[in-house]
């Protein structure tokens, strides 16, 4: 698959007639997506060193990939002060938070020490 913007309508893996579920699954899927939305999410918008910084020192090249495939997708916007997620784009993230609360849960099931069920 080439570093093309995933879109519904459009072949992406998994699906060759880009059913829509399957092209989000495919651009979220992509390494630091998430992570680029989830340093967005309060209401301050970052520049590109600042999301690096708090990316862990991505690299630029990749850095700069995924702010244009988040771009192209319209979930984030870049304004004078730095990138911000778009109004979809904060709704797509509201709709991600269940998962972080899943994911405690599941990380205390997981933990050391704890007696596994049979």
């Amino acid at each position: 698959m080439s570093n093309r913007t995933p879109k519904p309508g459009k072949a992406v893996r998994g699906s060759r007639t880009g059913r829509p579920i399957m092209a989000l699954l495919e651009l979220l899927g992509r390494r630091w997506m998430l992570r680029i939305m989830w340093e967005l999410r309060g209401d301050t918008a970052l520049g590109f060193r600042e999301l690096q910084s708090v990316c862990d020192g991505m690299s630029p090249s990749v850095l700069s990939q995924r702010l244009r495939e988040l771009c192209d997708a319209e979930i984030l916007a870049m304004s004078d002060a730095g990138y911000l997620l778009t109004a979809d784009g904060r709704n797509l993230l509201h709709l991600l938070v269940p998962l972080q609360s899943w994911a405690e849960r599941w990380a205390r099931r997981s933990s050391p020490g704890r007696a596994r069920k049979k």
